[in-house]
């Protein structure tokens, strides 16, 4: 008997152990019978692992011995564990269920929730949906994805500062973007940049290789930012890294993408014969005779300037061949590429990411080029049932070569190239290359240019949590920020900067901010009763140094280094800040059908006076699940409905210096060659926080199964003790001075719209929609402030921020040509008392527009951004439409060959007339123009290989796709790009000058999973 018994079992053994080298055959459905393709399928503890095609099905190893699992895991999808016993003939199947909108786990201040249980406002956005996206940071990848959230990239030039704007702007002068907290560490927002590039900043946010970034959550209302007190009242955007899974193989992923960008359209300019033409009319029309004007041309003898088009020698020559194009010398088709390599994985204890990235764009304005390569550590280690640390390391290296784009004639590309004049020949009589009307030389610019900025950032955190009781978790971490910036510029003796024996400037900017937090948090379930309640505290110190030097006079352009000039300067500068808060949270839910919150964060700032260093910052908010009320619950239309109201305070400090409140001396005040000391800064003990009270009500609704859900709010803010920086009399010895002055409101809604249109076996169809407005008004403002070139913007009470001020035109009158203004002041001349408000920046409404399509293999995404009623002050258009005025100093635009010529012409464009200022006037609201858009921001069109075809290659997924950005613009502005400002600076909005527009770009790539 025993002898058999050891027969079967011997059998049995054979027949588990012959099946158990079978391959795994199967095929993945969701909760439709749907076939559900690009799922992991992975043997449980084992390196055997899929991905099903696109009928959803796998084939895998198996494991040597029964029984083993095997998980199955897709975004979107609840993961499924299967255990086997043995293998049967007939494929395996596995039912995924639809992770329900209501369960996504969303991250918010100090933890993280269910959807289901959110009180605030938070958008959680999906990487992957925006990576394809051609950009140099991913806040400009975020463009129209998030309600309430304007995003403009003022330029295209890759790695510059992208405006964001969550819920309007509260301050004047203090600084209005939102915090950024990447992996628990609020990082520096604020561009290090010294070196002027013609207005334009770059941008810090730039350092973060998106590839490494696993979700995105923007907090918007006063609940969902409260935690972060003085930080929350320009929103939070939340960043969580990639992280490995326990028990998960080892993954390799790669990814790697070239492509091409060009400018979709150039300015039309007028030909060298058309602008001749134009100043000699002007130089007739001003009545050179009339004495009253000799005295202003009495040094300008009259010439036509059709005489010196190309020289004597160029009289004669077909008008193309007197015209000269110089657009084309500085604009070309950029090349990209973009390479990412990661390893993910991880052990019963243990689990891991690591990740490089190497990311080259070239600007289509030449020699702009953004240069960025990244390292990525993420580790977590169990070290019992009770107990976990981890860390989170990036280090990224950024290089820019930072050719001026924006403002300002000396050392600038785009002036150079846009702004000479078409007849001027680049060459004198001698034919030596030559600088013309003011602007270096295009071609000695692009030879001879030097100005470049390494940056090496370093980001990381270090925390320890363990469980002190059941539901008591104990967590300390402790961050680091630190930015080293190092610029250079050297302006040879070919170029104007330079032209008085060369120019060279160095600056080096270190800027470390070191974290620590610790927080107690316990929850506790009593039948229908939810408890949670959080408490912390954060100690942060910010510290930044800036050493910068400056040198004259070289022997020769070989001899670069500031050391070789003959004279140089230098200063440097040192600040410090430090930031104490104490934190808490409580909430409570019913029944899974009450909600409500309740938080309160004190912050104590060295920025301010001794006596307003702490500010206060409560919130509370509720929510009412009325679905699961008993006259819903049995509504099987309507799958959620959730009314959600929150107010709360959260402040300001960041934009306005460490020593705001403090009177400072500097010790740069030398006397007869011996040292001196003298005021810098004039004292405001009285100086406080600039705090910001926000209401907002919202609905949730999901219908159908959740095939259609929104989400509406409506939100108003109000600031008060707004931070200012006053001018005063320079009889006080002090230029400016800060104070709380101002009181700034914004009301608006959000309105998100996610539909699932198409689900079925092979085709699946998503679209979401969102669409914002906002309405800004100053609400209190003693005297009013003008920003910008020309004064052109006004922060005025009782008008919006970044509003325009200027003349505005009425039209031409057909018998005159002269300009027709509206007098505010009826005294028949018109003087700066007759400028006036009239339109701003903000848009009536914003938003965009997003089509997911998968068939089969194939998958489909457009997105559409869009802003409608906004204003931009087109300052190219007032340059080019200067009727001749300017005669050789500025171009002429082809628009103004369509001027008044004589009586009974209908046109827009006057005479060119110098005495009644038609065409000189400053700020005219005739090149006030509709920056209304609608921009087909991203196409992208990918397939995804078979599994029976990338298993022959050895590997799990191999995804081709094909992606395009800024395909189509759609506009009535005249301009190259309605989201162009020749400003980094947060009032200098909406003013179009001297910056190239945002590519047209075409993006090849491969993803592949090993």
């Amino acid at each position: 008997m025993k002898k058999l018994l050891l027969i079967l079992v011997f059998k049995v053994s054979i027949i588990f152990s012959v099946a158990a080298q079978e391959n795994v055959k199967g095929i993945v459905k969701d909760d439709t019978g749907a076939p559900v393709p690009g799922a992991t399928v992975a043997v449980k503890g084992t390196a055997s692992f899929a991905v099903t095609d696109a009928d959803g099905q796998f084939v895998l190893a198996s494991a040597k011995e029964f029984p083993f699992s095997i998980q199955v895991n897709l975004v979107g999808f609840r993961p499924q564990e299967v255990e086997i016993y043995e293998l049967l003939g007939d494929p395996l199947e596995v039912t995924l269920k639809t992770d329900n909108l209501l369960d996504e786990v969303v991250v918010v201040g100090y933890g993280t929730q269910e959807r289901k249980n959110l009180i605030g406002s938070v958008t959680k956005v999906d990487p992957a949906a925006i990576k394809t996206i051609a950009a140099g940071s991913f806040d400009a990848q975020l463009q129209g994805k998030v309600s309430g959230v304007q995003i403009s990239s003022n330029t295209g030039v890759p790695g510059e500062v992208v405006n964001v704007r969550v819920r309007g702007a509260t301050s004047i002068n203090a600084d209005n973007d939102p915090l950024y907290v990447i992996d628990g560490v609020f990082i520096n927002g604020n561009s290090l940049q010294t070196i002027s590039t013609g207005g334009k900043a770059t941008s810090p946010i730039a350092d973060i290789n998106p590839a490494d970034i696993e979700s995105i959550e923007v907090l918007k209302d006063a609940e969902a930012t409260a935690l972060y007190g003085s930080r929350g009242a320009n929103g939070v955007v939340i960043i969580t890294t990639k992280r490995g899974t326990y028990e998960q193989k080892p993954t390799v992923n790669f990814n790697a993408s070239y492509g091409w960008a060009k400018a979709a359209k150039l300015w039309d300019l007028a030909t060298g014969p058309e602008h001749a033409q134009l100043v000699n009319e002007w130089w007739i029309n001003t009545g050179i005779d009339n004495p009253a004007l000799n005295r202003t041309f009495a040094n300008r003898p009259f010439r036509p300037v059709s005489e010196v088009i190309n020289g004597e020698a160029g009289r004669g020559l077909p008008e193309e061949q007197q015209t000269y194009d110089r657009l084309s010398q500085v604009f070309r088709t950029a090349v990209s590429q973009n390479y990412d390599l990661s390893l993910s994985g991880g052990t019963t204890n243990t689990k891991y990411y690591i990740g490089g990235g190497y990311n080259k764009q070239e600007s289509i304005l030449r020699p702009i080029e953004f240069e960025r390569g990244s390292f990525k550590l993420n580790l977590d280690q169990k070290i019992n049932d009770k107990i976990q640390v981890g860390t989170s390391n990036t280090v990224t290296r950024t290089f820019r070569n930072q050719a001026r784009a924006g403002d300002g004639p000396r050392g600038g590309l785009l002036q150079a190239a846009l702004h000479t004049p078409t007849y001027l020949s680049p060459y004198n009589e001698e034919g030596v290359l030559v600088g013309r009307a003011g602007f270096d030389n295009v071609e000695l610019l692009l030879e001879n240019y030097d100005v470049s900025s390494v940056s090496l950032r370093y980001i990381a955190n270090l925390y320890g949590e363990a469980e002190l009781l059941p539901g008591l978790t104990f967590r300390t971490s402790f961050g680091v920020d630190y930015n080293n910036y190092d610029e250079k510029e050297y302006w040879n003796t070919f170029l104007l900067e330079g032209a008085q024996g060369g120019l060279a400037t160095s600056s080096v900017s270190q800027f470390s901010s070191l974290l620590n937090e610790q927080t107690l948090a316990y929850k506790k379930d009593l039948g229908k009763h939810t408890f949670g309640i959080l408490i912390g505290n954060t100690l942060q110190s910010d510290v930044l140094t800036r050493t910068y030097a400056e040198g004259r006079g070289f022997a020769s352009n070989d001899l670069k280094t500031i050391s070789s000039a003959a004279s140089s300067t230098s200063t440097q500068s040192w600040s410090k800040s430090n930031l104490a808060s104490f934190f808490s949270k409580i909430n409570y839910s019913f029944n899974d059908r009450y909600l409500i919150d309740a938080s309160l964060r004190a912050d104590g700032s060295s920025r301010f006076g001794a006596e307003n260093k702490w500010g206060y910052f409560p919130s509370v908010g509720a929510a009412w699940r009325a679905k699961q009320e008993s006259f819903l619950k049995d509504v099987d239309l309507i799958t959620d409905l959730k009314l959600r109201a929150s107010v709360g305070l959260t402040g300001n400090q960041n934009g306005i210096g460490n020593f705001a409140a403090q009177g400072l001396w500097s010790g740069s005040a030398p006397y007869q060659n011996s040292p001196g000391i003298s005021p810098q800064q004039l004292s405001n003990p009285d100086l406080k926080w600039e705090t910001t009270k926000q209401f907002n009500i919202g609905v949730d609704v999901a219908v159908l199964k959740d095939r259609v859900a929104l989400e509406f709010n409506y939100y108003d803010k109000y600031t008060t003790n707004g931070l200012l920086l006053v001018a005063i009399p320079s009889k006080t010895g002090f230029s400016n001075y800060w104070k709380n002055g101002a009181e700034i409101s914004n009301k608006g809604f959000e309105f998100t719209l996610n539909t699932v249109n198409i689900s079925n076996n092979d085709l699946s169809w998503t679209t979401s929609l969102n669409i914002s407005r906002n309405v800004n008004n100053i609400e209190k403002l003693e005297d009013p402030l003008r920003y910008g070139s020309r004064d052109l913007i006004l922060q005025q009470q009782g008008s919006p921020l970044y509003s325009f001020w200027v003349y505005k035109e009425r039209g031409v009158d057909p018998q005159t040509g002269n300009v027709i203004y509206d007098e505010v002041v009826e005294d028949g001349k018109i003087t700066t008392d007759d400028r006036q408000i009239y339109g701003s920046i903000w848009p009536d409404f914003f938003g965009g527009i997003t089509n997911n399509v998968n068939y089969k293999g194939f998958d489909l995404g457009v997105f559409f951004a869009f802003s409608y009623g906004n204003e931009v002050y087109n300052h190219n258009r007032f340059f080019g439409e200067g009727g001749g005025a300017r005669d050789a100093a500025r171009v002429i635009f082809k628009s103004n060959v369509a001027r008044w010529q004589q009586p009974g012409d209908i046109t827009n464009v006057p005479r060119p007339d110098g005495v009644n200022v038609n065409n000189y006037r400053d700020g005219g609201s005739r090149w006030l123009e509709d920056g209304s858009f609608l921009r087909l921001r991203s196409l992208t069109l990918g397939y995804t290989l078979p599994s029976q075809l990338t298993q022959r290659l050895n590997v799990s997924s191999l995804r081709l796709y094909l992606a395009g950005t800024n395909l189509l613009l759609f506009t009535n502005y005249t301009g190259l790009d309605p989201e162009s400002a020749s400003s980094s600076g947060q009032n200098e909005q909406g003013i179009d000058l001297g910056t190239p527009p945002q590519p047209r770009s075409l993006q090849v790539g491969v993803n592949i999973s090993l």
